[in-house]
């Protein structure tokens, strides 16, 4: 009789084991899981952290000038591209998807550069593409002349459709 017992508890035991077993593994996993998520916020928040340094290093805010492009109005006018020349030198070309001419066109801006410059006079050329309401292909050009200060510098490139507005390209100093 005892033997019959021993096996019947061995047995038991044998069945036992393996739901704990399960049961612990599950919970460990979760454990895992919830590590593993909390380590993925943690390096999200120091990548985030260290691209504010390292554009506070390579772009001191004495020096600093930085360019967006904006839509005028609730245009007909599609941009294509934008290209950007800064003192004679090209700095910025884009070629605009759907999506981001879709946020442009709801008012969005788009900084397109950051870069170091001296303080003092600048020469700033600006030349897009895109298609008008017509659905003809629009070319445009103009230039701005900027004084950089002591502070951070920021331009805004205004881009309207042809008939909008004389050069179609507006400047402003912010």
């Amino acid at each position: 009789m005892p033997r019959a017992i021993y096996g019947l508890l061995w047995i038991a035991l044998q069945f036992a084991v393996p739901a704990q077993a399960e049961e612990v593994s599950r919970e460990q996993i979760k454990g895992i899981d919830e590590q593993v998520q909390e380590i993925k916020k943690d390096v999200l928040s120091i990548s985030s952290e260290l691209k504010l340094l390292e554009e506070k290093l390579l772009y001191p805010s004495n020096t600093q000038v930085s360019l967006f492009v904006s839509l005028a109005g609730k245009e007909k006018f599609r941009l294509d591209s934008v290209e950007i020349m800064l003192d004679g030198k090209a700095v910025a070309t884009h070629v605009y998807s759907f999506k981001e001419l879709e946020a442009l066109q709801a008012g969005g801006m788009q900084r397109i550069y950051t870069g170091n410059v001296q303080t003092g006079e600048h020469l700033l050329k600006v030349g897009s593409i895109g298609k008008g309401a017509d659905g003809k292909e629009q070319h445009q050009a103009g230039e701005y002349r900027f004084k950089k200060g002591i502070g951070p510098g920021l331009v805004e490139i205004n881009l309207a459709g042809p008939g909008e507005r004389s050069s179609g390209i507006e400047f402003k100093d912010r």
